[in-house]
């Protein structure tokens, strides 16, 4: 035996034997997909295709193909992500029926302090991205979010081979998380060669300009043993940003028509208590100023500080009596006249994002079976967005002798024997608040995998460590701090200069500002919206010691006894640091940038928006984990039939030890190509360290109802993390038949599941009130310990947190077909139908609530879970060309199922629980897709792409719009090349 031969003995028993020997120490980790029929990959420039036996989906440590795991999977194979032609595969993957309330660019547009802009996570079944497990190759990937949901933006595209998505629980199989379901994207390993993608695309408005470049390369040396593979990507994408005041979007498009859900504030008097209405206005405040109150209410302000009278709509007349009410107008509405106030115009449609990914593999067969591997990845997203016009400011007081208060104003407040005024404003004169998002991420991955024999059968093994870390910075710009706003507005004048009425202001370096029209100093500006805003810098870990090995020590009557077993253990870390005067440490002189001002709140929550918090935290996760497949049946009469069950034990350093199971089956009918499938099991989320750990925040109640002395107290609320949540429960039933590779109908599969998730002890936030009250009523002895408000030690606290108080119970089916017609109708090349269907039966949430009663959202279309979503898929491709139609639709549905329809004259008394309302309808939406593909050689192929073909304008909606669901975008043109050598 040679020196290299014995070397690679000794290697190759070595990480076996490690692989045993962690066993002991309970380390243990089992992904497991469920196999589902896949369609081979379509053939790369004249190459043959693959079979289907070709593609194993990882449906679990025990290998096999087609659908012969309980548990349904859909496979997005590399032909199907490249004939989307999307520069982001995160928006391929979302588009699947089964995937609702995934985020991406266009979801968390709207928002300054979620710390969610321009994430991209996955949803399925509609329980949230936190319940989603999200893997490269079957492995962990560190979180970029406090809430510990990975961001796909991040992962190295050009190398995925094909993206397996399982929908239904697996925590027994990949541990916590796993609730909704898995998405795995696969990598090629072996990747040999040079290939490339360059991409451009544009909106039909002239926005959203994209650019893709990907490149990357494989090769092997030393005999073939070795293997090298790398890649790189940049793209950037514009976004779409804010439009003009009113009801102007961006690039000139034309859908929003400010609709709003108006409360009448009146439950008994035979109308609906809600109404629908289009052009709404809100009358206290306008783009440049309005006074809202008082014998001068209706008076506005142009951009140059000239007063003239507001055109409120609806007829409206201002009540002029003390209040801000105007006649013949809704209740803090009136309908059509001068919009130009109106902000949610200025909410960016689609967050800009730029994003560059490198990545590289090497990988050492020590052995003809075995290999060493090294990975190691580096991604970068930027995102912008704007998340509204202007920084609202109602319910102002403007004092008559504020020396920019128009001459003609101050004479009429002398006639009218008032010294000051209720005041709005947009706040146009200010601009719009920018906030920026800036993810990093490091993640490298060690390891081996392999076979070895045992006892004279042959075992696999894969074992991996995995070092994640993210960095994620927030900065927004254009923001006002509110306590300098409200001093540099109360201006007075002084030795004939005008200056802030505050002496503290004053000394502190307040600069008056002329809210008055759209003219301000800048000196003024500098003073209320400094340089440095709000921002937030986050750091997050993620360690990962894996090993998996799986056999089949044993032949059965029906076939060989299949399992698989192992271990993992995770340590998960986060640390966050915010700016000073959104946290409430500015009294620290450490921060240069953040001066102190004894203006400003101590207790922080300083700024408009964007208050971050500072906190960190760390937990720790030892599983283990047993799998085995058990064949049952194996008969030409009978047909083949499995039982699968799996169990993993969990031990957090938080919460203690918890169990998670699994068991299913298939059955092969005799009848040829048919399978039944089904499994039942208990999932499991861990609380994430935000939920655990959140930075605390401090404010007085000053008026708190303490319900067991019957008095009010002044109390401090703490809004906390809650270091004693439990892991939430989940059991998730599916259920199933299945149709593939019948020699009597070739081409054609077909699949039907049903699915049931019931998840228990969903953690939820509550209110300083619910935690009292749920304690005095005896309904949650567990909030007791969280308040003290005859505190004889120290002052009245209660501490705001999150509990596992609520429930979800969802429920429904998945329809997935396709059919491959070689040669149709004589022609050369494929013919190939795809179509997938999910049925959302019901989606009940249970707040778990004094007074409240569930909540169905299954058809609520402003929300994620519509009755139907549809994705179908037709395509045509020979040895020169392809082309390609998709169709991707959701049903009609309701803003909500509470409310009770009903016209005025009709309607009963209005309640809390079951409100009324004029109209309860929001339509569905078709969007249809186009794109093809040209061999110009059989290395380089041009394609072009167009997305929502007829240029489908979003439903309106009483808020502003739902992008979870509708196209806010609208026609996208894309064009590209793609080569490979």
């Amino acid at each position: 035996m040679s020196d290299f031969q014995f070397q690679r003995r000794l290697m190759r028993a070595g990480c076996a034997m490690a692989s045993m020997a962690a066993l002991g120490i309970g380390l243990v980790h089992a992904p497991a997909f469920a196999q589902a029929a896949s369609q081979a990959s379509a053939p790369q420039n004249g190459e043959e295709r693959a079979s289907t036996s070709d593609i194993v989906v990882t449906g679990s440590r025990i290998k096999a193909s087609g659908y012969t795991a309980p548990t349904p999977t859909t496979v997005i194979d590399e032909t199907s992500i490249q004939a989307n032609a999307q520069p982001n595969i995160f928006t391929t993957i979302a588009q699947l029926p089964s995937l609702q309330g995934s985020s991406g660019t266009t979801v968390n547009t709207f928002s300054t302090s979620s710390g969610q802009q321009g994430l991209s996570s996955f949803s399925l079944r509609g329980v949230g991205a936190i319940r989603t497990l999200t893997l490269i190759d079957g492995q962990r990937v560190v979180g970029a979010n406090v809430t510990g949901v990975p961001d796909v933006s991040l992962f190295p595209q050009l190398l995925i081979q094909r993206v397996d998505v399982v929908n239904g629980g697996a925590s027994a199989s990949y541990g916590s998380d796993a609730v909704g379901g898995v998405v795995n994207f696969i990598t090629d390993t072996r990747f040999k060669g040079l290939k490339g993608n360059i991409q451009g695309g544009i909106s039909k408005y002239d926005d959203n300009e994209q650019v893709l470049v990907q490149l990357a390369a494989g090769t092997s040396f030393l005999d073939d043993r070795a293997h090298l593979v790398v890649s790189g990507e940049y793209a950037n994408e514009d976004g779409v940003g804010g439009g003009d005041w009113g009801i102007g979007l961006a690039g000139g498009r034309d859908w929003f028509k400010q609709t709003s859900l108006i409360d009448r504030g009146v439950i008994n008097d035979g109308s609906p208590r809600y109404v629908l209405r289009d052009y709404a206005q809100a009358y206290n405040y306008t783009k440049y100023g309005l006074i809202t109150s008082g014998p001068l209410q209706g008076t506005a302000f142009d951009q140059n500080g000239n007063p003239f009278q507001f055109n409120y709509g609806s007829n409206g007349v201002p009540a002029r009596d003390g209040t801000t009410n105007v006649r013949g107008c809704f209740p803090g509405f009136c309908l059509g006249g001068d919009l130009s106030g109106n902000v949610d115009a200025g909410r960016s449609l689609q967050s800009s994002i730029e994003r560059i990914n490198t990545y590289a593999r090497l990988g050492f067969d020590f052995a003809d079976n075995d290999e060493l591997y090294f990975t190691f990845n580096f991604g970068q997203v930027k995102t912008q967005n704007q998340p509204v016009g202007g920084m609202n400011k109602p319910g102002l007081t403007i004092q008559c002798a504020n020396p920019f208060v128009p001459a003609s104003i101050k004479a009429a407040c002398a006639t009218a024997g008032i010294t000051s005024f209720g005041y709005g404003t947009s706040n146009a004169a200010l601009g719009n608040t920018q906030v920026n998002t800036d993810r990093r991420q490091y993640r490298a991955v060690i390891g081996a995998k392999g076979q070895f024999d045992f006892l004279g059968t042959e075992w696999s093994y894969d074992n991996y460590y995995e070092r994640g870390t993210n960095y994620t910075d927030i900065d927004v710009s254009n923001i006002l701090l509110t306590n300098r706003f409200n001093d540099a507005i109360n201006a007075t004048t002084l030795n004939g200069a005008v200056v802030c009425a505050s002496a503290a202001a004053r000394a502190n370096g307040c600069q008056p500002l002329n809210i008055f029209g759209g003219n301000p100093s800048a000196a003024a500006l500098a003073y209320i919206m400094p340089e440095n805003g709000p921002r937030q810098r986050t750091r997050q870990t993620q360690d990962v010691i894996s090993i998996n090995i799986s056999g089949s020590p044993v032949e059965l009557w029906a076939g060989p006894l299949s399992i698989a077993f192992g271990g993992e253990y995770r340590h998960e870390f986060y640390r966050v640091k915010a700016d000073p005067y959104g946290v409430g440490t500015n009294f620290q002189p450490s921060e240069p940038d953040y001066p102190f001002d004894p203006t400003l709140l101590p207790g922080g929550n300083n700024w408009y928006a964007g208050n971050y918090k500072s906190g960190g935290g760390a937990y720790g996760v030892k599983e283990a984990f047993f799998e085995a497949d058990l064949p049952v049946l194996n008969s030409d009469a009978l047909g083949r039939a499995n039982i699968n069950g799996a169990v993993r034990v969990t031990d957090y350093s938080t919460s203690g030890t918890i169990w998670a199971w699994k068991v299913g089956g298939t059955w092969n009918l005799p009848i040829e190509g048919f399978r039944l499938r089904g499994v039942t099991s208990k999932d499991v989320r861990a609380p994430n360290l935000s939920e655990l750990f959140a930075a605390p925040v401090t404010t007085t109640l000053p008026n708190f109802f303490d319900p067991f002395r019957g008095v009010n107290v002044l109390a401090i609320q703490n809004s906390i993390g809650n270091p004693n949540l439990r892991p939430e429960t989940a059991r998730n039933t599916t259920a199933g038949i299945a149709f593939s590779g019948a020699s009597w109908l070739p081409g054609l599969s077909v699949s039907f599941d049903y699915y049931k998730i019931k998840i228990k002890d969903v953690i939820s936030s509550l209110g300083a009130g619910d935690i009292v009250n749920l304690c005095f009523q005896n309904v949650r002895p567990e909030t007791c310990s969280a308040f003290n408000l005859n505190n004889q030690q120290g002052p009245n606290f209660i501490n705001v947190q999150a509990f596992n108080l609520a429930s979800i119970d969802t429920s429904g089916f998945d329809i997935e077909a396709s059919y491959q017609w070689r040669q149709p109708l004589g022609l050369p090349g494929t013919l190939t139908l795809r179509g997938l269907a999910t049925h959302v039966s019901k989606f009940v949430t249970d707040s778990g609530l004094i007074g409240t009663i569930p909540v169905d959202s299954a058809g609520v279309n402003t929300g994620n879970t519509p009755d139907w979503k549809f994705l179908a898929i037709q395509s045509y491709e020979n040895e020169k060309f392809s082309f390609m139609i998709q169709e991707r639709w959701f049903s009609d549905g309701v803003l909500g199922h509470q409310y009770v329809v009903c016209q005025p004259g009709t309607c009963p008394a209005s309640t809390n629980n079951h409100p009324t309302i004029d109209q309860n309808f929001m339509p569905g939406a078709f969007y249809m897709d186009i794109g093809g593909t040209y061999n110009v050689t059989p290395q380089v192929t041009a394609y072009f792409k167009v997305d929502n073909l007829f240029d489908r304008d979003p439903a309106k909606s009483p808020f502003f719009v739902n992008p979870a669901l509708y196209d806010v975008v609208g026609r996208m043109y894309r064009a590209g090349v793609r080569f490979r050598f």
